[in-house]
């Protein structure tokens, strides 16, 4: 067994270590709820305060974040009702160098400082992978006045999305075999490539060909920021930082579409891509200055990277996220190209699973799926990432075609959500310390859908703090929902199976994403059809696009046709909204039903002592 970490440069000089690395394992069976003997393992999940048992016969684990050095445990595996055990010696673990509680505290208040620089990259690296996604959607008139294209605009969006998804689990791998850093320097440089390139896009089909190579360096910044973020901080202190990285994806997100309409307007679209520059140059410099990680012991064998099984995971997500994109919107779902899509997916996906199992060291391990843990919350943030598409993508529809608000007022209704979410996730760990991971999320995930439930219940046309009302809430809830989980499996595995871990979570939530745009755009589509099909007035558009348009110039149209149509908009966004209480209960059938009730934590280095929560 051997341990490692991430050290960060301070600005005064001073080194000091993150999270000193989990304590790895070999994955064994299912390796979801049991800790082999002779590891240095973690303990379930549970409320502290009960008597600690830490078996004997393992290595022992010293050293701690921030250079705060605690007693030795035995490597043994820890009981599931171990509490705070400070201060236990094991007989076979080498003690650490308690200085006393001031000596803690000054070399944790150092380790926070050390840590700034990096945390400011990694903050600044999520939020260019976060605006970029949404970025672009107020200034396509501008972009399609220029490049012509209109025809193919949906793909700047649909080829960042394609890129950054079916790249997550190959980063994932490659920072588990590689390092954090490298990938990390690499996907900022392309990003950065990317984005340079688009800023020079000569048509539409340059442009969103440069789009694709954003996305590409955009799914390293994903997976490798988070991945970073539970290596540099112990499990107490990672609802902190993951609550500061999903306050720039929510505000970024937000403010995407503003920021790229204040620029089309007032500058040109070219600089939505070259003030990426400025802002990616001093994240890449900032890791390259402030972020080290140690040097590892070298492998008996050469690492070999699963270059097939990279090609086909690509293949596989690109086809199937394209059939689920274009499906109903460019073609008819069960046309020639919808099928001819699905059915070459799944003919890859049957080619990848054959690859994986014969590789050496595949991107997407077995493991993934045969540990409870991490195939739980793999499905219930999938079910999040589909449940996510009724407020993101239906709700600014419902609240300018429904209550008449503009542009402006319908995305503050929904950005509410983003201020209650990173305080809810912030305080999430005062709750998962005394009922578990499980209990807090399917907690979370129950208020979420009684919100979800309660959105058709809102009268018709209402006013628009009703459904703010509901999105703060929804926020909340599902801040409540995620975070735990994410901090939670990150901690059942170690340092090098964590960026893979990871990796599979994320992508999960983004197919999830784009399954729950395919459904739920069918479901809402086919409900307006329905009411429009029995219209008592003639000549009124058959899909939401149409309505929308429609209802933007109610001038052209009767009272009573545009009572009709925001009547029909209401009711297929009730509609929807069902649809998504319906993902909620599948996301908490999954944590019922298949994850342990107790997370097998293990031991993160902080004061050398396993973290029980």
């Amino acid at each position: 067994m051997h341990r490692e970490g991430i050290t960060v440069d301070g600005a005064d000089g001073t080194k000091a270590a993150g999270t000193a690395g989990s304590a790895e394992r070999t994955p064994a069976g299912s390796g979801a709820d049991t800790a082999e003997s002779g590891e240095a393992s973690g303990t379930g999940d549970i409320p502290s305060g009960r008597k600690a048992t830490v078996a004997k016969g393992g290595a022992g684990v010293s050293g701690g974040a921030g250079g705060a050095g605690g007693a030795g445990v035995s490597g043994g595996a820890a009981a599931p009702d171990t509490p705070d055990t400070s201060g236990t010696s094991g007989p076979s673990g080498p003690s650490g160098t308690g200085n006393g509680a001031e000596d803690d505290a000054v070399a944790a208040a150092r380790a926070d400082r050390a840590r700034r620089p990096v945390v400011a990259a990694l903050m600044l690296g999520m939020g260019l992978a976060a605006i970029d996604g949404t970025v672009v959607a107020t200034a396509v008139p501008q972009i399609v006045g220029d490049l012509g294209g209109f025809a193919v605009f949906s793909w700047l969006f649909s080829g960042y999305l394609l890129a950054v998804t079916v790249t997550l689990p190959v980063y994932g791998k490659l920072s588990d075999t590689f390092g954090r850093k490298p990938v990390l320097v690499a996907g900022i440089i392309l990003f950065l490539a990317g984005s340079l390139l688009c800023a020079t896009a000569w048509n539409m089909a340059a442009l969103i060909a440069f789009r694709v190579v954003q996305g590409l360096g955009g799914g390293a910044l994903q997976g490798t920021v988070q991945t970073i973020a539970a290596d540099l901080y112990p499990l107490k202190e990672r609802p902190r930082i993951q609550a500061k990285l999903s306050t720039v994806w929510a505000t970024s997100s937000v403010a995407g579409p503003a920021l790229g309409g204040l620029l089309a307007t007032y500058a040109d679209w070219r600089w939505i891509f070259l003030v990426n520059l400025p802002i990616g140059a001093v994240a890449l410099w900032l890791v390259v200055r402030h972020l080290h990680e140690p040097a590892r012991p070298r492998p008996a064998t050469r690492p070999r990277v699963d270059w097939a099984g990279a090609l086909t995971v690509f293949a596989t997500g690109a086809l199937l996220l394209t059939a689920l994109v274009q499906g109903g919107v460019a073609w008819p779902w069960l046309s020639a190209p919808s099928l001819t899509l699905l059915g070459a997916s799944g003919a890859l996906a049957a080619l990848t699973v054959v690859i994986e199992r014969r590789a050496a060291e595949p991107v997407i391990p077995g493991w993934v799926w045969r540990r409870r843990p991490i195939a739980s919350v793999n499905l219930a943030l999938g079910a999040m990432g589909l449940l996510m598409v009724a407020p993101t993508v239906f709700l600014p529809t419902y609240a300018q075609s429904v209550l008449g608000l503009g542009p402006v007022a319908a995305g503050l209704v929904l950005s509410v959500m983003t201020l209650s979410w990173p305080v809810a996730a912030a305080l999430s760990d005062r709750v998962y310390n005394r009922v578990g991971f499980r209990n807090t999320a399917i907690t979370g995930m129950s208020a979420a859908l009684l919100v979800l439930l309660a959105f058709p219940l809102l009268p018709f046309p209402g006013a628009a703090w009703q459904p703010a009302l509901l999105m703060l809430l929804l926020g909340a809830a599902l801040g409540l929902f995620q975070l735990p989980l994410i901090v939670g499996v990150q901690s059942t595995v170690g340092w090098s199976e964590r960026g893979t871990t990871t990796a599979s979570v994320l992508f999960c939530r983004q197919v999830g994403q784009s399954l729950g745009a395919a459904l739920f755009g069918a479901v809402a589509n086919a409900t307006l059809a329905s009411r429009l099909a029995g219209a008592p007035m003639p000549g009124l558009p058959g899909d939401l696009d149409g309505v929308s348009r429609a209802l933007q110039s109610p001038a052209a149209l009767s009272s009573a046709a545009t009572d009709y149509l925001r009547r029909a908009v209401a009711t297929a966004t009730d509609h929807v909204f069902v649809g998504a209480a319906g993902a909620a209960v599948l996301a908490l059938l999954v944590l019922l039903v298949m994850a342990p009730r107790r997370f097998p934590v293990l031991d993160d280095g902080a004061r050398g002592r396993p973290d029980g929560t």
